[in-house]
């Protein structure tokens, strides 16, 4: 059979060889085909859109696996702080602990060498031709009112140590009556001076002083009052109480 093209420039595909072929729709044809510019700007908005979408899903993905490892990063140093933290609050226990006592320890030996300061420096003060016939304690020591309790303190804020717990009930001061004789007023006057000059000694009062007679000698009976305090630092000495011996 003979086939005569009647339609010039136009020309017959040839059929296709036997199998499947897969053929792209004709997009250059379909824009020809669109005349209205707002549509084609819609698609070209979509177009933009999905692909922004695309790069910003992608990105944020990338991010989330950057922020993933820092944060077990920050797990794994977090876990190492929290044994030091630990280790930092069980030696905060154990300072406290200590602390307080030494404030036991300090308070027992403040309260230990007393007598043993008054007695010392009242010996240091005495001057020549005069003698000590009683030493006693007077006044505030006698009779101690307690004190009110204070109210316990808050407890700590989580993650703060807990506060020092020092007692804060001073001891009383300690006043102290001494009554001497002494065969030259002069004596009197240097004896109230030099324990005026005490560092351990302070309200330094005369009470009172009088003529008695004292195997058939008039002699000067004096009262004086003091009030013991703890010198400074500069005036305490302190020795080993073992000493080696060669």
């Amino acid at each position: 059979m003979i086939e005569v093209n009647l339609l010039p420039g136009k020309k017959k595909k040839a059929a296709g060889g036997p199998g499947f072929k897969l053929s792209l729709p004709d997009f250059r044809a379909f824009l020809a085909q669109v005349k209205d510019p707002w549509l084609i700007g819609a698609i070209g908005s979509w177009v933009v859109v999905g692909g922004g979408g695309a790069a910003l899903f992608i990105t944020e993905r990338a991010r989330l696996a950057v922020a993933e490892n820092r944060l077990e990063d920050v797990r794994r140093v977090k876990r190492r702080f929290d044994v030091v933290i630990g280790q930092k609050r069980q030696a905060e226990r154990v300072r406290d602990s200590l602390v307080s006592e030494i404030n036991i320890i300090r308070t027992i030996d403040g309260d230990r060498y007393t007598w043993p300061h008054i007695l010392d420096q009242v010996t240091k003060a005495l001057p020549p031709y005069t003698w000590i016939t009683r030493i006693q304690s007077v006044g505030p020591t006698a009779l101690t009112v307690a004190p009110r309790p204070a109210a316990p303190p808050p407890p700590p804020a989580p993650g703060q140590a807990a506060p020092l717990r020092v007692d804060s009930v001073a001891a009383p001061p300690v006043h102290v009556s001494i009554t001497g004789r002494t065969v030259d007023i002069q004596a009197y006057t240097t004896f109230l001076r030099q324990l005026a000059a005490s560092p351990w000694f302070t309200d330094v009062t005369p009470a009172s002083s009088q003529t008695v007679i004292e195997s058939d000698r008039p002699v000067t009976s004096f009262d004086v009052t003091v009030r013991y305090r703890v010198a400074d630092s500069v005036y305490i000495r302190t020795v080993p109480l073992v000493q080696s011996v060669r």
